[in-house]
């Protein structure tokens, strides 16, 4: 029988020892050194040395990693690998020097005491999150099962569901679950109050007549903070579509306004990932609000300009140059090996410069051309928006 790993992770229940595993007690009974949090640690008996997990988080990390090579338990909550410690303890690790076993999961513990369906739930970890990231997915009749950091937090989540026009959802908050201090409280968000206790998680029933994010690309213009600068609703949904977002990808826009384009290439897969490049700073706040509301918070704003500030990003999948075009950023932008380029021109100089990018490389050269209805006097005629020149290469 080969050795053990040094390192075993366990995710531990509220009710303790109780619901180990054979394997886990073993690990337990060898172990030399024991970490975890204070609530894990008082659950157990162990004869071996316990240290209680420091806050940050990664220092833990760090000092967990100058114990290598001595038997150590690290006690998690639930199953580690779902929104839990074990990924960021195990990233820098080979697969021979660790091993875990998973204990029973909030989310499944939420939905056996439902009836849910956990496939058709979806599933956040907020614990160290903000709860903005639910706003993409707060449609009527959709159920979420939310980890929340604390008790506060039970709170706090109620004020943002009415806040954002969901007040009359039905929140279920469970506290302890699985073990002895198990309680579990029935309100609609409007109603919610009380004391909470950690840990804790809230199933939603989600209901209201608040906004809902559309699932395709081109959001009303109303749901962005602006200060004028933004590619508008028609052109965004072009341009996203063109740009063609899959799965993993990273996007840089140069130029990003709103942050508009950035933002909805985000919400468009919690895979993707985004840098906005703008050299204005007032903008830089405008995007970084835009992007905290519409839940995607993850997107990376610099400030500076381009192709200077693009330096010491990651390499992209796709480009998009909404602002800021200039024939030396083109050529830059050009030399990549590999990225899709979407750029959008406006004005003869810039439609210029996509020109000869087109005659030289191929790609597409598209004119886009975008009329609303306007009242003239007592009737109504064609307001024409400003022409855009789109080039997307390959």
């Amino acid at each position: 029988m080969s050795e053990a790993p040094w390192l075993t992770i366990i995710g531990l229940g509220e009710d303790g020892p109780d619901g180990l595993c054979a394997a886990s007690r073993s690990a337990l009974d060898t172990a030399e050194i024991v970490m975890g949090p204070q609530r894990h640690l008082s659950l157990i008996e162990t004869s071996a040395r316990t240290i209680l997990w420091p806050v940050p988080f990664s220092k833990g990390v760090k000092d967990l990693m100058a114990l290598r090579g001595t038997p150590c338990v690290v006690l998690a909550s639930g199953d580690p690998f779902w929104f839990g410690a074990g990924t960021p303890i195990t990233a820098n690790l080979d697969p021979s020097e660790w091993r875990a076993f998973p204990g029973r999961s909030t989310f499944s513990l939420c939905a056996n005491r439902l009836g849910w369906p956990l496939d058709r739930t979806i599933c956040v970890g907020l614990h160290a999150a903000p709860l903005t990231r639910l706003r993409p997915h707060l449609s009527p009749g959709v159920r979420l099962v939310v980890l929340l950091r604390d008790g506060n937090a039970v709170t706090e989540l109620a004020t943002y569901l009415r806040d954002t026009g969901f007040g009359t959802s039905e929140v279920t908050v469970m506290e302890s679950l699985g073990g002895p201090r198990e309680r579990i409280t029935h309100a609609t968000a409007d109603a919610l109050s009380g004391d909470f206790a950690h840990p804790v998680c809230a199933a939603i029933e989600v209901s209201g007549n608040g906004p809902v994010l559309p699932r395709a690309s081109g959001l009303p213009d109303t749901l962005f903070e602006t200060d004028g600068v933004m590619t508008k609703r028609p052109v965004r949904a072009l341009t996203l579509s063109a740009l063609a977002p899959r799965p993993g990808e990273h996007l840089w826009d140069i130029g990003g306004g709103s942050g508009s384009i950035g933002i909805e290439w985000l919400l468009c897969d919690p895979s993707l990932t985004a840098s906005v490049i703008e050299p204005r700073a007032d903008r830089i706040a405008l995007i970084n609000a835009n992007a905290r509301a519409l839940g995607v918070d993850r997107l990376n704003v610099v400030e500076g300009t381009a192709p200077a500030a693009l330096n010491d990003l990651p390499k992209p999948d796709a480009v998009f140059i909404g602002g800021g075009l200039s024939a030396p950023l083109l050529a830059w932008i050009e030399a990549l090996d590999g990225a899709r380029i979407v750029a959008n021109a406006v004005t003869l100089e810039s439609e210029a410069l996509l020109a000869d990018a087109h005659a030289r490389l191929g790609g597409e050269l598209t004119r886009i051309e975008v009329a609303q209805a306007q009242p003239v006097g007592r009737k109504r005629g064609w307001a024409q928006a400003y022409p855009i020149t789109q080039w997307s290469f390959p």
